[in-house]
């Protein structure tokens, strides 16, 4: 598991509003965009019930800019809330969106019931990936970025953030999704169906700025990992803002402070 270690965090007041919310199934669910024929299926025909959140919205007036953000294997939405007021964004008009992932069984776990964005098969993240796990959960985080449109927040607006498993959801819909979107962030992370994304990827996203961060001291997700990540990005002319801290499996006060100044940049 990997839940996200921030050790010098305490309480405190922000002035902003938690809320936990189980919404209605969507009709119809709104899947990422595939690029290319071969393109698999990403989402059933039927609709699918929205993740329950847990969200934070602006203290003075109405939010019109949102951060969908998703934690790691075995945590849940509360993962990150208490990092938002560290971020120095207080001002701006926007709603944090924290979705807790489908519980199922996790192979690397022993078949462990918990919060996963998708099965780990073995400890090679590359080789065995669980692709039909990682479209649904990318259908459901677009079902999300659907309900912020409908409640008034423009794509260009919404910005597609995760630390690792939820780092590989935010990379893998954020550059396949059809519509523009204003950044996608990859805390400690790696590319899942990498082969694919050439083919896959959305002309809309191809400019999008990302943010990517790893400890170089990480056990779980290794440093190369991250680095490999973000050649293969590159590769294909992604602007990727790489930053590395020396730290393990976690997030950073540094990182924290560089990650709120590039959000501000996003909006």
């Amino acid at each position: 598991m990997d839940p996200a270690s921030v050790a010098f965090l305490e309480p405190a007041p922000c002035g902003l509003i938690e809320v936990r919310l189980r919404l209605p199934a969507p009709s119809p669910c709104s899947p990422p965009t595939p690029r290319g024929p071969e393109a698999p299926t990403s989402c059933d025909e039927t609709a699918m019930a929205l993740l329950e959140t847990v969200e934070i919205e602006p203290r003075l007036g109405r939010a019109d800019a949102a951060v969908i953000w998703m934690h790691g294997l075995g945590a849940d939405g509360h993962d990150f809330p208490p990092i938002v007021p560290l971020l120095g964004l207080e001002e701006l008009p926007l709603r944090f969106v924290f979705p807790h992932a489908p519980v199922r069984p996790v192979t690397i776990n022993g078949g462990m019931r918990m919060r996963a964005w998708y099965d780990i098969l073995g400890m090679q993240l590359e080789s065995r990936q669980d692709e039909a796990g990682i479209l649904d959960s990318c259908a459901r985080v677009a079902a999300l970025i659907e309900r912020e449109v409908e409640r008034g927040v423009a794509p260009e607006r919404i910005v597609l953030a995760g630390f690792s498993q939820g780092g590989a959801i935010a990379l893998h819909l954020g550059l396949r999704h059809g519509q523009r979107l204003a950044g996608v962030v990859a805390l400690s992370t790696y590319l899942v169906r990498g082969r694919s994304l050439s083919a896959e990827r959305s002309q809309a996203n191809q400019g999008v700025p990302i943010f990517q961060a790893h400890g170089s001291l990480d056990p779980m997700v290794s440093f190369a990992r991250g680095q490999e990540a973000r050649a293969a990005l590159v590769e294909l002319g992604y602007a990727v803002e790489w930053r590395a801290y020396p730290m393990g499996h976690q997030v950073c006060e540094e990182e924290i402070a560089d990650l709120g100044d590039f959000l501000r940049r996003c909006f």
